[in-house]
């Protein structure tokens, strides 16, 4: 009795306060009157010390009315909740897995009347999670040493489950399960000052969403790659070196084998958190990051310097022709409306194949450049997810393999086979109908520039430009360079067996800042070469009938002209027959169609880099 009266002016205000805000019926205020029944299961100095203390008895059960009746056995047994004073961690509870078990909030706040503040002090719930789970080696882990050591950085239960809206993980699906464990890693090893302070590598997510595994799980197909607890497990975390880790040089391949069947001791020497960043732990990424963006940085220059320069002397040659025009000292050529055959038919059929591979290729493989773009989400979302993108864009890499292989065999039967062409295979191959530079195109190019400074007049071409030379040229140093890397990317496994893991980094920058070289290159260089200059604004259609005329021979390609003159062969290039006006229309829709589809990638490109 003497604890009781101790604590009487305490319980006397909390009651009576409680009391009267509450509609009672003979309801004593007497502040002792609950403590000499319930001082067996109730601790006064524990309870007055607690959280509940400030809420009193009847704040919590709000059933008991009639305290005479309560006092002489006439009641029912309630069932307090929570609700009233905790509704947004109820509302959290209502949708958890706890409360599909029938776990309330007793359940792991035991003694109800002792409720103190926790103090961000994750031991003790690690404590009260261990009361039912049995941890799953989360005790002896990265984590659950450091919460024990009392680091508050360190990822305890409810940082990974959450406190009152525990997820029922057995119940999701494989997407929304990776989905759920690599959004709670990513939640922490994301702070990086956080994870500097605790000496942790500080761009492992980075690293991550740089991957394929991460730019497929930041384009919603996760289900289809490694997540975060794929490689590291869920609970039982250990360093690289400790023999129990999934990732220890013993186990590597084993925890690769699970998605990657084939695996090997090579392929799991794969850098999954390479950065070609950090010169001091990854040189040959950081040298291969250095060579492709230096690549990158002097085509974009040189060629955009090249078109900007053409722009403008282009525009100044315009005006320079209409006024030459208007004053009638510019007379055009007598049968200058005569067509003449540039390309063969499968020479055209040959460019529509390239076309359709390439936009295949750049449609499916630019979202996954550009993954953390919201319209690369979209895009890949039309094609159904990152697996059906990838099997297309496997299909037209296959189709540029075959293009490739009949350019080849093209440029076999131009050197050894096809009648017609004066001298053997040497002459041939550094001839006026070749397209292998020479020192013709050297002088071409001192000329163009010449001419777009004003100093001098525009050049006179053969059969091929320099630009067009280079166009073609590319194909081979990109089918080594991205189809290659392409297929060390498609057959890992295979490739794994002969060759060490770094290679499949390599080969990941390889690949795309090829890819981005090519298509940035095409979309806007190659389109302004064609179609985007001056005199061929807005479109150049021969590429597509074959047929250029003779005012434009002579414009631009007045050598080629002048020799097929000496040789009489003007005559056998003529074209009788000009192409059908249904079949100019089909093949003009699908040129302006690529046109504005490439340059609508190129702007996304763009956009991506500014913002």
């Amino acid at each position: 009795m003497a604890k009781v009266l101790c604590w009487l002016p305490l319980l006397w205000i909390l009651i009576g306060g409680v009391s009267e805000a509450a509609p009672a019926k003979g309801l004593a205020i007497d502040p002792q009157t609950c403590l000499e029944c319930h001082d067996v299961t109730i601790d006064p100095d524990g309870y007055a010390a607690s959280e509940h203390a400030r809420i009193a008895c009847t704040g919590c059960h709000t059933g008991l009315t009639d305290l005479q009746g309560h006092i002489a056995g006439n009641f029912d047994i309630e069932r307090v909740t929570c609700v009233p004073c905790h509704k947004p961690e109820s509302e959290q509870h209502f949708a958890s897995a706890h409360m599909l078990a029938g776990i309330g909030c007793a359940d792991c706040h035991t003694d109800i009347h002792r409720v103190r503040p926790w103090g961000g002090d994750k031991r003790l719930a690690v404590a009260t999670c261990q009361g039912c789970h049995d941890g799953r080696g989360y005790e002896g882990s990265v984590h659950g040493r450091a919460v024990a050591a009392g680091n508050k950085d360190a990822a305890a239960c409810h940082d990974c489950h959450h406190l009152h809206q525990v997820s029922f993980i057995a119940k999701l699906d494989t997407k929304q399960r990776r989905i759920y464990h690599s959004a709670t890693c990513i939640t922490c090893h994301d702070d990086e000052e956080t994870m500097v302070r605790n000496d942790v590598a500080p761009r492992v997510v980075k690293t991550f969403l740089d991957s394929y595994h991460g730019k497929s799980y930041r384009l919603g197909s996760p289900e289809y790659v490694a997540g975060c607890f794929d490689c590291h497990g869920e609970h039982n975390i250990l360093p690289l070196g400790n023999p129990e880790s999934s990732l220890h040089p013993s186990k590597r391949v084993a925890t690769c084998a699970v998605c990657h069947a084939k695996a090997t001791e090579h392929f799991a020497e794969f850098y999954s958190h390479g950065d070609p960043h950090d010169r001091k732990n990854y040189p040959i990424l950081w040298w291969t990051y250095i060579g492709m963006t230096g690549l990158l940085l002097c085509v974009f220059i040189l060629f955009w310097g090249h078109s900007l320069l053409w722009m403008f002397r282009g525009f100044v040659e315009n005006r320079e022709k209409h006024a030459a025009l208007v004053r009638g000292l510019h007379t055009p050529p007598q049968d200058g409306h005569k067509l003449y055959r540039r390309f063969d038919k499968k020479d055209i059929i040959l460019h529509l194949v390239v076309i359709i591979s390439f936009f295949g290729l750049s449609c499916t493989g630019l979202p996954l450049l550009f993954s953390n773009q919201e319209w690369a989400r979209v895009m890949m979302s039309f094609f159904g997810g990152v697996e059906n993108a990838g099997l297309i864009h496997r299909i037209f890499a296959l189709v540029t393999f075959a293009y490739f292989a009949a350019a080849l065999l093209m440029s076999f039967e131009f050197l050894f086979i096809r009648k017609g062409i004066p001298g053997n295979w040497w002459q041939r191959l550094w001839g006026p109908d070749s397209l292998m530079p020479n020192w013709r195109d050297c002088r071409d190019v001192v000329a163009m520039f010449r001419w777009f400074l004003f100093l001098g007049p525009k050049p006179s071409f053969e059969r091929w430009t320099y630009w067009e030379k280079f166009d073609f040229l590319a194909v081979f140093w990109g089918m080594f360079a991205i189809g290659g890397s392409g297929l060390i990317l498609w057959f890992p496994e295979w490739f794994g067996h002969w060759l060490p893991g770094w290679i499949f980094n390599v080969a990941t920058i390889i690949h795309s800042d090829e890819a981005l070289l090519a298509t940035g290159f095409i979309f806007t260089v190659h389109f302004f070469n064609t179609h985007g200059r001056p005199e061929k604004f807005p479109m150049d259609f021969f590429i597509f009938n074959g047929q250029i005329s003779r005012e434009e021979m002579l414009e631009h390609h007045a050598d080629l002209w002048r020799r097929y003159e000496e040789q009489g062969l003007c005559d056998r290039f003529e074209v009788h027959k000009p192409s059908g006006v249904l079949f100019d229309f089909i093949l003009k829709g699908f040129g302006f169609l690529c046109l504005f589809a490439g340059m609508a990638l190129a702007f996304l490109m763009l956009y991506a880099f500014l913002w």
